[in-house]
């Protein structure tokens, strides 16, 4: 996967986390916690989301790495190819 696709896989994920947020334009540089509203739950269920989507595990000691779309893509395109 390239960064679009994964921007998209990203984007997705963070609607299926918080349906709310569907159809909403979301700021690649958006805080998830503080501009989007995610707590920690939302967290768990994004990277679960996202590992089932790309099969990359993120484990809990990097979600304070993965705080926005864009550093969430550069986290996925990173650790896609280890």
């Amino acid at each position: 996967m390239n960064s679009s696709d994964l921007d998209s896989v990203v984007r997705r994920a963070i609607e299926d986390v918080a349906p709310d947020l569907a159809g909403s334009p979301i700021d690649g540089d958006a805080d998830f916690h503080d501009d989007l509203g995610l707590d920690s739950l939302d967290s768990l269920n994004l990277a679960i989301a996202l590992h089932e989507a790309t099969g990359v595990d993120i484990p809990e000691r990097d979600y304070p790495q993965i705080t926005t779309v864009a550093t969430c893509v550069a986290y996925l395109l990173a650790h896609a190819a280890a």
